[in-house]
């Protein structure tokens, strides 16, 4: 814009200067010149369009020959500026600027606690909706504009600052926040395995104190990963194993699991029922069939995969039958004999492909347990109508992981403890989360017992008197109990007890990680913040809490048991 400017104040210039020289004549009619000011009064409201008229006195000829000139003139002046300014808008890299600019503005006016999310995807989509659920902030920075082009669009409580630019730079991540003093952690959620490594790389090197989440399918990659820092990487590959061997042993436990992992809100899932003792059929032999199939041979079930290559493994597994050739060919899948096994895996990377093989097994066999992978989001639709028995959306897998170890920390020490127990403590705990909040999960918070959250429970912690179960009575009718359950109690950092019973014993600094409705946290609160209500609570006596009501009424405190 510096030559459209500057020919704006040239002829702006020259059309002053030359109507404050040209004589004019004033109400008495003698000759008087105009003064620079008054020249450029004239000049303003004439090429501003404005036309106030001939000002202070009526103009001679050849002042109105010469303002005809500068208005032609001035015409062509905007004209070209006006002209340069459009073409610089629609200039992309004039308005990535301007986003830049504007974006670094946001980042750098945060004053709380943010993540920053590399990748937008469906992963970091479902993310970051259950962070804003929660009122955690977060920037993000994606390759593709129309990612945050539809982050902008979202219907989020806080305003997320998003940009377009690449995560293996460094200057970008920068620009979103790494180096921002309240970052507290960066996750790594691209679909490109080489980029979720510079992020990891230029975190450990940049800000080594950050926790850093990272997501990949190649061990080789995941190796590379662990060389800078401790990242934690996820495999959605290696999860889901985890997560199907859980199923098989305890219905009730993964569906529990699963619940607890989506976040408030979420509806209860489906207890699947777990399929007999035998064979597994898995079609494709890929990192997914790798894991999977390994997963399924360590739980000393037979193996029969079908792959379209022949496959050079040093180390084969002597109890895993090859079938090689293509999945979607009848008479390779009639080799598999699907009329003898008791599930089948459609595990390929073309959710087509999968699709038509559930379709396939089913008919050969329609008490097959199904598990397939959907590997786009737009498919989701297609794999709900065909009602298979196990999922694998990569996606989800890795978004509810990240959100148990980042959202509450209680809750993903929960999950992993939550294999260890039987299936029937698991259908119980179900039981009673589904009494207190109904078939959406409710709140997921946590409880630290210590004189800065819990200022009002410091004697009755000290002197042992405090319950489970009298923290969790109403602050106003103690007879009732609060709609919330205990999930986890944390004793020195150490001693772990899923779903505490309501007899134990609390002493100062444990933690809790509670369930239940919003209305029991605000309850709560109440309990921990006042001094009166634990002893209510406690001994059923009712004592003043303010400080005039105590002096008034002589109240003294209850003496130590």
């Amino acid at each position: 814009m510096r030559a459209p400017l500057i020919t704006l104040i040239l002829i702006f210039a020259i059309s002053v200067l030359g109507l404050s020289l040209i004589p004019g004549m004033d109400s008495d009619g003698q000759p008087a010149r105009m003064s620079i000011f008054h020249a450029f009064y004239v000049m303003s409201y004439t090429a501003t369009t404005i036309g106030f008229g001939e000002l202070p006195d009526p103009f001679t000829d050849a002042q109105r020959l010469w303002v005809t000139g500068t208005i032609y003139l001035s015409v062509i002046g905007w004209a070209y500026a006006i002209s340069a300014l459009l073409s610089l808008l629609q200039d992309r890299a004039f308005r990535a600027a301007l986003a830049l600019q504007h974006f670094s503005r946001k980042v750098s006016r945060l004053r709380e606690p943010f993540l920053l999310i590399a990748g937008y995807g469906q992963t970091g989509e479902l993310l970051g909706r259950s962070f804003d659920e929660l009122g955690r902030r977060f920037t993000v920075i994606d390759l593709r504009e129309a990612r945050i082009d539809a982050l902008e669009l979202d219907t989020l409580r806080a305003d997320v600052p998003g940009l377009v630019g690449d995560a293996r730079n460094p200057h970008d991540l920068q620009v979103a926040g790494l180096t921002h003093p309240c970052c507290e952690g960066v996750l790594a959620l691209t679909d490109d395995d080489e980029a979720n490594l510079a992020v990891a790389m230029t975190a450990a090197l940049l800000r080594p104190e950050l926790t850093v989440v990272t997501r990949t399918t190649s061990p080789v990659v995941a190796e590379r990963m662990s060389s800078f820092g401790s990242p934690t990487v996820i495999n959605p590959f290696d999860r889901f194993g985890d997560h199907l061997r859980l199923a098989l042993h305890s219905p009730a436990a993964y569906q529990l699991m699963t619940w607890l992992e989506s976040g408030p809100g979420a509806e209860l899932p489906e207890r699947s029922s777990a399929p007999a003792p035998g064979r597994w059929v898995v079609c494709g032999y890929g990192r997914f069939g790798r894991h999977f199939a390994a997963d399924l041979r360590s739980e000393g079930l037979e193996v029969t995969v079908v792959e379209p290559k022949p496959v050079r493994d040093p180390d084969p597994d002597p109890g895993l039958h090859l079938v090689v050739g293509d999945e979607s060919d009848p008479e390779v899948m009639a080799s598999t004999d699907l009329g003898t096994a008791v599930a089948f895996v459609a595990g390929t990377d073309n959710d087509t492909t999968n699709l038509s093989l559930v379709a396939a097994a089913r008919r050969v066999n329609p008490d097959l347990f199904v598990a397939a992978r959907q590997n786009a989001p737009t498919s989701a639709a297609l794999f709900v109508a065909m009602d298979v028995d196990a999922l694998l959306v990569p996606t989800e897998v890795i978004a509810h992981e990240i959100y148990a170890r980042l959202s509450t920390p209680l809750l993903w020490r929960f999950v992993r403890e939550l294999p260890g127990q039987d299936d029937a403590w698991a259908a119980e705990l179900t039981d009673r989360l589904i009494d207190t909040c109904g078939h959406h999960l409710g709140a997921l918070w946590k409880v630290r017992l210590n004189e800065h959250e819990a200022p009002s429970l410091g004697r009755w912690l000290e002197q042992g008197d405090l319950r489970l179960g009298d923290l969790l009575r109403n602050p106003d009718e103690r007879e009732h109990r609060l709609p919330v359950v205990p999930l986890l109690l944390l004793r020195d950092g150490e001693e772990c007890v899923l779903a505490p019973d309501e007899g134990t014993v609390l002493q100062a600094g444990d933690e809790l990680l509670l369930a239940g409705r919003p209305v029991a946290r605000r309850a709560l609160e109440k309990t921990l913040m006042v001094d009166a209500v634990p002893e209510y609570l406690v001994t059923g006596q009712r004592v003043p809490s303010g400080w005039f009501w105590r002096r008034i009424t002589r109240y003294e405190e209850s003496p130590r048991r």
